[in-house]
């Protein structure tokens, strides 16, 4: 039979301690939205985006060949209007999709 006398937690309360200094959260209330800029800035001239509106008888692969150089580039076609085509085997005429930068000649 054992004779060994278990904690006693009846005193224990709800809560935390913390030991050492208490640091008060940082203040952001004279925080305002928008962005700042330090160093050079280059005059960046935006990429104007380019569309295509599908025509019958189009397909990913013939609308990559004619506009980006090779018809493999059908998969960059799709993957820029996963918002548009759910199936890269089914595109409609009339439906405008976005084509990706052709690739330079580097």
């Amino acid at each position: 039979m054992s004779t060994e006398k278990k904690a006693d937690f009846s005193n224990v309360k709800e809560g935390f301690a913390t030991s050492g200094e208490v640091k008060q959260a940082p203040d952001f209330s004279n925080v305002k939205e928008g962005f700042a800029v330090s160093g050079q800035v280059e005059d960046v001239t935006p990429a104007t985006e380019v569309t295509y509106t599908v025509e019958k008888g189009d397909t990913l692969s013939k609308i990559a060949k004619e506009h980006l150089g090779s018809a493999n580039a059908w998969k960059q076609i799709f993957e820029a209007n996963r918002d548009v085509i759910d199936d890269p085997d089914r595109i409609f005429p009339g439906q405008v999709i976005k084509l990706p930068p052709k690739p330079s000649d580097a």
